[in-house]
């Protein structure tokens, strides 16, 4: 696809491109909602998830987790003491052949300690996905997050992030 076309050749219509987008609304809503069924159903059973560009800027080394179950207990390990929102906005997809398909989001997240709402961390991060269709449905084989910018506390994420978190970078 070319700087200037808007739609890849081969664009989904207009409902496959929900389907599609569905996946990345799934992964939100799942967090959101504490409903683990709803976020693993977002993903592919050997599904990637690299998180370690935002967990470094925001002083953690992390591994990617790979595998639905491996991703699902971080994550709600990682937050079983907040409450979260995640806003998708601008879903692109960027590449489609009717099983496969990549899809790029912007997405705010924002955490909040369930009993400290005056404390946030609050993430806006591209998301860059890779998808393939499974029956029905289309699940994520591979999520990488890169942050752009984030506000807050990270120890709000990552408690061992406190005293060795870098500058907040506006952009990046």
């Amino acid at each position: 696809m070319g700087a200037g076309e808007d739609r890849p050749r081969n664009a989904p219509s207009a409902n496959e491109h929900f389907e599609i987008v569905d996946a990345l609304y799934r992964f939100g809503a799942g967090q959101d909602l504490r409903d683990r069924g709803l976020f693993e159903s977002a993903f592919a059973a050997d599904a990637i998830l690299d998180f370690t560009g935002p967990a470094r800027r925001l002083g953690v080394e992390i591994a990617a987790f790979e595998g639905r179950q491996a991703i699902a207990d971080a994550v709600f390990a990682s937050i079983a003491g907040l409450d979260t929102t995640h806003t998708v906005t601008n879903p692109r997809v960027t590449s489609y052949d009717g099983a496969r398909a990549t899809l790029s989001a912007l997405v705010e997240a924002q955490h909040l300690p369930r009993k400290d709402h005056a404390r946030h961390l609050l993430l806006k991060n591209l998301y860059t996905v890779v998808l393939s269709k499974h029956g029905p449905r289309w699940v994520i084989e591979r999520l990488r997050i890169d942050n752009i910018w984030w506000n807050g506390d990270p120890a709000v994420l990552f408690p061992t992030a406190a005293q060795t978190a870098p500058e907040e970078i506006p952009h990046a």
